[in-house]
C-alpha cells in the first residue's frame, strides 16, 4: 500500500505539565511523537491548541490519512460528551471545557476523550507490558495515584466513570488526601506522599526517588515508608480482586521508577494476604512509559470508529 493511503490515528496526553502527542499507524506502531509545555493557565482553548499544534506538525511529516484523534486528560470525564468534568487546580478554566467539540471543529474527524488512567491502561493492554490481557487492573504512582480496570477484554468505567480509581479508596489509616477525605490509598503510595510520610518520620523533605535512593543506601526511615506504600497497594489489589477477580496489575507513573525495590515489597504483602481466589496475581511494569495515554488514546479512536463501520 502507498504511504499516502495508510490509515492515521493520532492521540495526546494533556497532563500539568507536558502534552504528549503521537501519531500511530493502523496497528498503533507509533509514527511519531512531539512533546511541549503545557499551558495549563491558559485555559482548554490554548491546551487544545497545543495539541492541534503539535499534530499540525506531525501530519506535515508523515503521509497518510488521519481517521480520528483521541485525547487524555487528567480529571474526571464524561468520555460520551466529550467534556471535563472536574479538573485539580493546576489547570485554568479546563473543568467544562469541550475537548471533543474543539478538536472535532479543528481536524474534520471524529474525536474521542478519556481519563488519562483509562487510556494508559488501554495503551499498555494494547500493545504494552500486558498485550491482549482479558482482566487487569491499571495503576499510576504520579503526584497522586489513579487506577482502571480492564475487565472481560474491554474497559469497565462503571455507570459513573469511577470503576478501578483506587486511589481514593478509604480504609489506609486516617492521614487527610488531597481530595479532601481521609485514609485514601493515595497518602501512602503517590510520589508526593512518598516524599511526605518520610519527612514525617525525619524532618527532611526527599523527592519519592530520592527516598528510594536512600532506601537502596540502608536508609531504615525510606525502607519503612516504601514498606507501607507497597503493603498499601498490595491491599488495594487484593481488594480489588475480590470483587472482580482480575488476574493481572500493571503499574505505571514515576514512582514506578523504583520497580526493584517497590515491587518486592507489594508481591511480598501478596504473598501473606493473598487474593481470596487463592491464585497469584501477576504484577507487571508498564512497558510504553510516555507513549502509553497518547498510544492509548488513539486506541480508542481506533476501536470507537472499527465499531461504528461494523455497524
Amino acid at each position: 500500500m502507498n504511504s499516502y493511503d495508510r490509515t492515521l490515528f493520532a492521540g495526546a496526553d494533556i497532563g500539568g505539565t507536558t502534552t504528549q502527542v503521537v501519531l500511530c499507524a493502523d496497528d498503533l506502531t507509533v509514527l511519531k511523537r512531539a512533546e511541549v509545555p503545557t499551558p495549563a493557565a491558559d485555559g482548554g482553548r490554548a491546551m487544545t491548541g497545543a495539541v492541534l499544534d503539535s499534530l499540525a506538525l506531525l501530519l506535515e511529516r508523515t503521509p497518510g490519512r488521519l481517521a480520528g484523534c483521541g485525547i487524555g486528560a487528567a480529571g474526571v470525564v464524561d468520555s460520551g460528551t466529550g467534556h471535563i468534568l472536574v479538573a485539580s487546580d493546576s489547570f485554568t478554566d479546563w473543568a467544562g471545557f469541550a475537548v471533543t467539540e474543539a478538536v472535532e471543529d479543528a481536524l474534520g474527524v471524529p474525536a474521542f476523550l478519556d481519563n488519562d488512567v483509562n487510556a494508559f491502561l488501554r495503551g499498555e493492554v494494547s500493545g504494552g507490558a500486558v498485550r491482549d490481557e482479558p482482566d487487569v487492573l491499571g495503576i499510576t504512582l504520579g503526584t497522586g495515584v489513579g487506577g482502571a480496570l480492564w475487565s472481560g477484554g474491554t474497559l469497565f468505567t462503571g455507570p459513573h466513570g469511577a470503576a478501578g480509581e483506587i486511589g481514593h479508596i478509604p480504609g489506609f489509616g486516617d492521614l487527610l488526601c488531597t481530595c479532601g477525605g481521609r485514609g485514601h490509598l493515595e497518602t501512602l503510595a503517590s510520589g508526593r506522599s512518598i516524599g511526605a510520610r518520610y519527612a514525617d518520620r525525619t524532618g527532611r523533605r526527599l523527592t519519592a526517588r530520592e527516598v528510594a535512593r536512600a532506601a537502596d543506601h540502608g536508609d531504615q526511615d525510606a525502607l519503612a515508608v516504601y514498606e507501607a506504600a507497597g503493603a498499601g497497594i498490595a491491599r488495594a489489589i487484593v481488594m480489588t480482586a475480590g470483587v472482580v477477580d482480575i488476574t493481572t496489575v500493571v503499574i505505571g507513573g514515576g514512582v514506578s521508577h523504583a520497580w526493584p525495590l517497590l515491587s518486592p515489597l507489594v508481591l511480598a504483602s501478596l504473598a501473606a494476604e493473598p487474593p481470596v481466589s487463592g491464585r497469584p496475581v501477576r504484577l507487571v511494569r508498564a512497558a510504553l512509559g510516555a507513549d502509553a495515554v497518547p498510544v492509548g488514546a488513539a486506541a480508542r479512536a481506533r476501536h470507537e470508529l472499527a465499531a461504528r463501520s461494523a455497524v
